[in-house]
């Protein structure tokens, strides 16, 4: 799985999780909190974005991502792992 697939579940999972934004919005650079995500529509988007790629990360290893980018990063670690 490429770095682009993890970040196109992850934007799907943004997106049902944020109905009304504006998908162009969402990039690597911009953080869940720019884009209007509260702290449960964070968590709703780790949860659901590592079970949409089937992988887990611990809040740990999620605590470094400041950006979707770096949300991204880090899943797709544990996808490289998984395969």
């Amino acid at each position: 799985m490429t770095k682009d697939d993890v970040f196109a579940a992850v934007k799907e999972v943004i997106l049902d999780t944020l109905p009304d934004l504006d998908a162009s919005l969402v990039t690597p650079e911009r953080s869940l909190s720019e884009l209007g995500a509260n702290s449960v529509d964070r968590a709703e988007i780790v949860v659901s974005s590592m079970a949409a790629l089937r992988v887990k990360a611990s809040a740990l290893e999620l605590r470094e991502a400041k950006n979707i980018g770096g949300l991204v990063d880090i899943l797709h670690g544990k996808t490289e792992v998984r395969a």
